[in-house]
């Protein structure tokens, strides 16, 4: 009985190592959208609640690797997009799904805003029957709030591809950069860019009081 005892206690310590290691992976989940420059979709979800961090890069296209410029330019078929790491303890993916249709103008087919061509367009990933069930009832839920067709495709998941280091947090970064402007910070670039660009003024026009991100 003793030995039982000692292997038992044993296994929970290892048990409380191990858990103590993996906090994240037991905490987390990830949701991948397109909602145009991914500037401004990092820079609205970094501030939800739950949301553990949000990387920007590219997806949907058959290209290794690519580029910003390459994705920019045409024809790769990628997406700018966002992976949202998130606490579903905190955060359900169905209100995430809910915010992100809120977040931008899931009516234009030929991008968002000032940013046009395919690179830009709307989009949610989902890589399983589940996940695609709660994107197209969220996109029914968006559609009959706006009374308008929701042209935001849910597609299968592929690779993620991590966008270049420069774009990760370019909204709140301090490096200066040359504009039309003149030499900014790179949070003050970015926040002329998403003035100039209409992003917020769409958002509240279409959306009203559920723009819950536009400034």
């Amino acid at each position: 009985m003793q030995k039982t005892k000692t292997w038992t206690l044993l296994l929970l310590i290892v048990l409380g190592f191990w858990a103590k290691a993996h906090p994240a992976k037991a905490a987390e989940n990830v949701l991948t959208v397109a909602g145009g420059c991914f500037w401004c979709v990092e820079s609205d979800f970094e501030g939800v609640s739950g949301v553990l961090e949000v990387v920007s890069g590219y997806t949907g296209g058959a290209s290794k690797n690519p580029s910003y410029k390459q994705v920019s330019a045409g024809g790769s078929g990628h997406y700018e997009a966002v992976q949202i790491r998130f606490n579903p303890s905190k955060i359900s993916k169905e209100e995430l799904l809910r915010l992100f249709f809120r977040s931008v103008d899931p009516t234009d087919a030929g991008g968002q805003f000032c940013d046009r061509g395919d690179s830009y367009r709307t989009a949610i990933f989902v890589s399983d029957s589940a996940e695609k069930q709660l994107a197209e009832k969220a996109k029914s839920e968006a559609e009959a709030a706006l009374r308008k067709r929701v042209v935001t495709p849910v597609l299968m998941a592929g690779t993620f591809w991590k966008a270049e280091d420069y774009h990760q947090d370019y909204y709140k970064g301090s490096k200066v950069v040359i504009t039309r402007f003149g030499p900014v910070k790179q949070s003050t670039a970015y926040k002329k860019y998403r003035e100039a660009c209409g992003r917020d003024q769409r958002v509240k026009a279409l959306w009203g009081k559920e723009a819950v991100f536009a400034h």
